[in-house]
């Protein structure tokens, strides 16, 4: 049995928007989530995602977690 270290992240965090993952409801849970640990106030973030349809969710999670984390299709 061999336990290694824990590595730091290289890299942005990916969430495959295709699956699972991609419901509106888990995307509002991450920003959720990724606001709280980026110390910033989720509650402005989940408004405005979901002022608008899903592209505009999915826009709006980008502006505020693209420099993290990549969507992908």
């Amino acid at each position: 049995m061999a336990i290694r270290q824990k590595q730091p992240r290289q890299g942005k965090i990916e969430i495959d928007i295709s699956g699972p993952a991609g419901n509106a409801f888990a995307l509002m849970g991450y920003a959720r989530q990724y606001a709280k640990q980026l110390n910033m106030d989720p509650k402005p973030i989940i408004e405005e995602m979901m002022s608008g349809d899903y592209e505009n969710l999915l826009e709006v999670f980008d502006k505020n977690f693209g420099d993290y984390i990549d969507l992908v299709r």
